[in-house]
Formats: C-alpha cells, structure tokens, sequence
C-alpha cells in the first residue's frame, strides 16, 4: 500500500506546530497502525530528520496510551485503541491524517504526545477506600447482585484513554469521571466515601478545564471499551445528593 500522513509536529508545548505531509510507499495492510509510523520513523533517523513522537506502552489495546485523533476519530475509524487498528481500515493511496487529543486540559507534550495528568488528578481526589483490615473474609461474605457486578464491572473497563475528550466537542471528561464514580457507588465496599468521591472528583474535573457535557453521546459511540452514558447520569445523582447532603449538614450547623 501507499498513502499519504499528514502528522501534527510540535516541537513543544510553547512551540507552534503545523502538519507536516510524508508520502509512506512501504505500508502493509497487516500492519497496526502504531507499526506502521514505526517504520516511517526508522526511513525519517536514516534521513537524519526528527522521528515522529508518540505514546504507546502495552501495543494490547488494555493501557490506552496510543491517542491518536485519526482522520476525524480518536484512535481511528474503528471503535478499538490505535495499537489494535490495523492498516487493511485504510485504502491504497488514501490520504491518513493524525493528530493529538485536542483538549485545553491535555497539553502537547510533543507532536502526538499529550500530558494527561489531569486524569490522574481526578483519580486521587477521588481518594482511598476504607475497609476493615482484619481477618480476611472469605470471598462471598458480602453477596453482590450479579446486575449491580456486572454494571461496576463495565465501568473499571475503562483504561483512562481520553478519547471521551477527543470525541466530545466541549472537551468533557464527564464519561471517565462517571466510569470512576460508579465502578465504586456501585459495590458495598464503596459506600464509605461514596459522597465525598463524587463531589471531589467532579471538582477536581472542572479545575482542570474540561468542558460540559451536552448530551451528543459521541463519549460512548467512540470509546474503545464501550463505556455507557448511564454511569453520566449515575454520576450526576451521586453529586447531586452529595451537594445536597453538604448544604443539610452546613445549614442545620453541623459544618466546621
């Protein structure tokens, strides 16, 4: 196959970055989409040009390191990570262009590279879960409804990619928060903290700039692990009646 990459290059944060257009010649369509800029960037070193940086760890499709916003889709035309694209979605000639998350809360790092820390940020406002460290229980000691373990189980299969953000035109983290309040609100272990994790992380989501969730479901249509609106919805109830618990305890004069 040949096609054509327009890649996003930046040098850094504070740099400006503009597209840059390589024609690749030498692409197979067993190829992932992560193996083929491998092998554009081995062409780039022998040219002594600046490869092309972007993120990748487990290549498995479990880590969600691999955001690439791919001719219009975060990670590509395919509801999967970019690791498990492979080239036989593309057609010979086609012109490819690749681009980084674009979200006011994931800064460039470099070229493809975004920081998303901010999803780590959430994830320890979000704090620990306290449990009695006694003797250890035997594993059905606490029964789960097979619905209620089922439903937190959908929800820890989010892998934190951000491509929630990418596909949401506000920029909204409101589908990985919600995946993170609910997997917990969900299972009896969770309920010690269950108020104070919602409206810590709901918090900590809206001081790290992402944007509001207007409903257009785009979040759920390209999330490579499926991940329902509903828990949104979930989440709004669980920060709801944390607020609402807050404003009691402050007005019947039992805050600090």
């Amino acid at each position: 196959m040949k096609i054509t990459l327009k890649v996003w290059r930046q040098k850094d944060q504070k740099s400006k970055g503009a597209f840059k257009t390589y024609q690749h010649d030498h692409v197979s369509e067993d190829m992932s989409f992560l193996e083929m800029i491998d092998v554009l960037n081995e062409e780039l070193i022998k040219k002594n040009e600046d490869p092309i940086a972007f993120d990748h760890d487990c290549r498995e499709g479990i880590c969600g390191m691999c955001s690439l916003y791919i001719n219009g889709h975060p990670h590509g035309p395919v509801q999967t990570t970019t690791c498990q694209l492979h080239m036989r979605s593309f057609k010979d000639g086609q012109t490819i262009t690749v681009e980084p998350w674009r979200a006011k809360a994931f800064p460039v790092v470099k070229d493809l590279v975004v920081d998303r820390a901010a999803f780590d940020r959430i994830q320890q406002a979000g704090g620990y879960i306290n449990v009695n460290t006694g003797g250890v229980p035997d594993a059905n000691e606490i029964p789960i409804p097979k619905k209620k373990a089922d439903e937190a189980f959908d929800a820890a299969t989010c892998i934190g990619c951000g491509a929630c953000v990418a596909a949401c035109k506000n920029a909204s983290a409101m589908l990985f928060v919600s995946a993170k309040v609910s997997q917990f609100a969900l299972l009896p272990q969770g309920q010690v903290e269950r108020k104070e994790r919602a409206e810590k992380m709901v918090a900590q989501m809206d001081a790290e700039g992402f944007g509001s969730c207007t409903n257009t479901y785009a979040c759920e249509a390209e999330c490579p692990k499926g991940i329902k609106v509903a828990n949104i919805a979930r989440m709004n109830r669980e920060y709801l009646g944390a607020m609402m618990t807050s404003y009691e305890i402050e007005t019947d004069g039992g805050g600090d």
